[in-house]
């Protein structure tokens, strides 16, 4: 028992202890026994059921034999002295049903930040399996680059987004943003899955975004996976005074391009199927624009633009009007800026890969 604990433990008892005391120091005609309900109490605030019961049980037997000591069975007195007793009884079974009250409330209290404690343990997990899932921030030959993730308001913290960029053998880079449906330890699985497939196919020489979004749907089929996948797949080639972007898009949100003089727009095009939706008969297309120096580009998920009160298209302008303002400014401060202006977190998770041709 430490220090405090003992010292709540004697304090009743040193009530007591002074009851007495005080009657008989003020004499039998100065009743001060009534305040022996203060024992039990104060055993209510700090101490146990059984200790609770054990000062109510003395604080009656303390009461009754100071009324003894001071003559207070006798005549008129006794009416006063047995509603004195009555009192201390009451005090008593109060003081009792107020430590179950707090002794409830402290339970609950535990169990409570036992559950908070598991809860931030299994977040904690889960963001650490998320990020290294997705690896070290993406860092290629040639080219700025910045990324971010941001997981969802949701317990699991796990989730299906994901970016991606490293060096084809051929020279050239390739850029990747992906969001797999759901919010759950399967997502993530079938997150790391693609993310390994897609650089498995890029180095094994699918390096055309169209051809390995296409063989992607093959393999997909082929496992049997039944999960909607988005992505969108780039290719950049750095060795020149402009650098030519391909890229291919499955059903994801489209690209922003921001050129050096700080005018922002978006690289849409028709969309296509999503990856796992529908046959992989029909072809999938690519895309092209020349990037100059100084120029950048963002890829992101579907979080950074879908919230509350805010619909798609809402969300996507807002996005342009933001990389306007601030798409010059280092890519670390465009990312951390973007998710500053959101304010809280979303219901979804967010993935950001933003990358810069040099001047």
């Amino acid at each position: 028992m430490n220090r405090s604990r003992r010292i709540d433990a004697v304090v009743p008892a040193a009530v007591l202890a002074l009851v007495v005391l005080g009657e008989i120091v003020t004499g039998r005609e100065q009743v001060v026994l009534g305040l022996s309900v203060m024992a039990p109490l104060m055993a209510a605030t700090s101490l146990g059921r059984r200790a609770t019961i054990a000062y109510g049980s003395a604080a009656f037997v303390v009461a009754t034999l100071l009324g003894l000591y001071s003559q207070q069975y006798t005549g008129d007195a006794v009416v006063a002295q047995s509603i004195r007793l009555i009192a201390v009884v009451l005090a008593g079974v109060i003081a009792v049903g107020a430590c179950d009250l707090r002794l409830r409330h402290e339970l609950q209290a535990a169990r409570l930040s036992a559950e908070a404690a598991a809860t931030r343990a299994v977040v904690r997990t889960g963001e650490t399996l998320q990020r290294a899932l997705l690896g070290a921030p993406p860092e290629v030959p040639g080219m700025e680059t910045a990324a971010r993730y941001l997981p969802g308001d949701q317990g699991a913290q796990v989730g299906g987004d994901w970016y991606d960029a490293f060096p084809l053998p051929d020279g050239r880079i390739m850029l990747v943003i992906g969001d797999v449906a759901g919010h759950d330890a399967p997502a993530a699985a079938t997150m790391a899955q693609t993310r390994g497939m897609v650089r498995a196919l890029a180095r094994s020489g699918h390096s055309s975004p169209a051809a390995l979004l296409t063989t992607l749907d093959e393999v997909l089929a082929g496992l049997g996976l039944d999960t909607l996948v988005t992505v969108t797949v780039a290719t950049v080639d750095v060795r020149g005074a402009v650098a030519p972007l391909c890229w291919s898009n499955a059903g994801h949100l489209p690209p922003v391009l921001v050129r050096a003089d700080g005018t922002a727009g978006l690289l849409e095009r028709t969309p296509e199927r999503l990856l796992g939706a529908g046959t992989a008969e029909a072809s999938r297309t690519e895309h092209h624009v020349e990037l100059q120096r100084g120029d950048s580009v963002l890829f992101y998920t579907d979080g950074l633009v879908e919230r509350r009160g805010m619909t798609l298209d809402d969300g996507t302008a807002w996005l342009v009007r933001a990389l306007s303002r601030i798409g010059q400014e280092p890519l670390d401060r465009v990312c951390d800026g973007l998710l500053g202006a959101l304010g809280s977190r979303g219901d979804d998770d967010i993935a950001l890969l933003a990358v810069r041709l040099p001047r």
